[in-house]
């Protein structure tokens, strides 16, 4: 499988966004760990879930054992899937393993929140899931646990989200294992969780948009009213009844929350038989919305 880098050019403001998400988003990771998980015991997977056991057992400082997984992690990522993992990712890395160690030294291991391991396992996964994003909105990727998921997915054909999944529970399933606690995994799951939701909300953006499919045999006015009153377009699709094989005409389009309420009112009024479908659109981009130009120049 290829892979291709996108390089910005040195010192243009691409370059230093770039690189300025990867320092702030290593220190928002690295506070997550010092200040929420580490004193609960909780488990983020990942390489950091493992030190974060073995500071506990060993007494190694979580942040250099860290990077002693991620550096040999990486180079065998390398030889294995090829070069996929440039010096963002090392950079990445790195920055997050002396971010915490600092921090750990600066501030200790008390937790921000005293007595309250629910809270610091949600706060936790927030701050969690919006360094990672940072990093990922980079163009980098964390290295650790997504190398180990990329190289078995190589092997196996299975999907690497379900793998980095099964992987991050081995890790928390580890930590039960050594501290023999049943708190302890259920906390790091909700952690994992949010941290999964908080990534997909930096990377895509939070939208409140509503895409919808409209069956009526108003088309034309319905489409009238979605390009006059709500200024917005759409496509319309030739389609085909399933039972009495009747030419359809499907209008497909895509409108903000406050619009929809709009546009269903207007469809009861003048086809209460209307057929509509709506559905949540995570990320829209092209004309009237957010252009590709500037997702990719983000």
């Amino acid at each position: 499988m290829a892979f291709f880098m996108i390089k910005e050019k040195p010192f243009s403001r691409k370059w230093f966004l770039s690189y300025g998400f990867i320092v702030v988003g290593s220190f928002i990771l690295a506070s997550a760990f010092v200040l929420f998980f580490t004193p609960y015991k909780i488990i983020p997977g990942g390489v950091y879930g493992i030190s974060i056991v073995l500071h506990y057992v060993l007494g190694t400082p979580i942040g250099m054992m860290a990077l002693c997984f991620d550096i040999p992690l990486t180079i065998i990522g390398m030889k294995v899937l090829g070069p996929r993992f440039g010096f963002k990712t090392v950079l990445g890395f790195s920055l997050t393993a002396v971010f915490t160690d600092t921090l750990t030294w600066l501030w200790g291991f008390e937790p921000l929140v005293n007595g309250d391991a629910l809270l610091s396992s949600i706060f936790g996964g927030l701050l969690c899931g919006l360094g990672l994003g940072l990093i990922f909105r980079s163009k980098a990727t964390s290295g650790g646990s997504d190398i180990v998921a990329a190289i078995i997915a190589k092997y196996t054909k299975l999907p690497i989200g379900q793998l980095m999944i099964m992987v991050d529970s081995v890790i928390v399933l580890l930590g039960l294992f050594v501290f023999q606690d049943w708190k302890i995994p259920l906390y790091s799951w909700i952690a994992i969780f949010i941290t999964g939701k908080v990534i997909d909300g930096v990377l895509e953006g939070i939208n409140y948009e509503k895409s919808l499919f409209i069956i009526s045999e108003k088309h034309e006015e319905i489409r009238d009213k979605i390009i006059n009153n709500l200024n917005r377009g759409g496509t319309i699709i030739e389609g085909q009844g399933m039972f009495n094989m009747a030419e359809r005409k499907i209008i497909f389009t895509v409108v903000s929350r406050r619009e929809l309420v709009i546009l269903e009112e207007y469809i009861h009024q003048i086809d209460p038989k209307a057929f509509l479908t709506v559905f949540n659109a995570s990320e829209i981009l092209g004309e009237g919305f957010k252009s590709l130009k500037e997702k990719i120049s983000d």
